[in-house]
């Protein structure tokens, strides 16, 4: 097994913003947590984040949000990349799609995700699903994931675990896997 650590859409806009989760600041430690472990190990770091221009589609649903170069597309303070991490911009809600996410880790030879982030029932479960198709092993931690409610994210954690296959686990054993051991 070769992890990779995977951060979704950490932006001011989301952690602090107008699109902000009211979970989303107690999930920091847990993400700084398995950030600072992957540093250690040596295991990469990628964050996946909204970079979007002023012609987005998802602005009719969403509006205008974390557009590239602005401070509500900057990663929170709490999680800032490291030099050796990886910062891919997205303009859709899946990290796969028209990012390189998958070159990427092809060429790192990972095959696991460890899941993190905001929105769960949006962003997270997109990146999910293209993660599942990709072929990839994919774990979700449930203590580093938060969305616009606590309905949103339980259904996209059991929705995850049962359509995609994704283990949906604790920060304890999201260690484990980033150790490169099963749970």
């Amino acid at each position: 097994m070769k992890p990779a650590l995977l951060v979704v859409d950490m932006l001011y806009e989301f952690v602090h913003g107008r699109l902000k989760s009211p979970e989303a600041e107690s999930i920091i430690p847990v993400i700084r947590r398995l950030v600072d472990e992957a540093h250690r190990l040596g295991v990469p770091v990628i964050h996946v984040v909204d970079q979007h221009l002023p012609v987005d589609h998802e602005f009719q649903v969403w509006g205008v949000h974390a557009l590239a170069g602005s401070s509500e597309a900057r990663v929170v303070d709490e999680l800032e990349p490291s030099r050796e991490d990886y910062v891919l911009g997205k303009r859709s809600y899946s990290g796969f799609r028209d990012t390189g996410l998958d070159t990427l880790l092809r060429d790192l030879g990972v095959d696991t995700l460890v899941v993190t982030g905001i929105h769960t029932h949006i962003c997270v479960l997109h990146t999910v699903w293209d993660a599942f198709y990709y072929g990839y092993r994919v774990y979700v931690v449930r203590d580093g994931v938060a969305a616009f409610s606590r309905e949103d994210h339980d259904y996209a954690l059991k929705y995850m675990e049962r359509v995609y296959g994704a283990r949906v686990i604790g920060l304890e054993d999201a260690l484990e896997v980033i150790h490169g051991r099963e749970v």
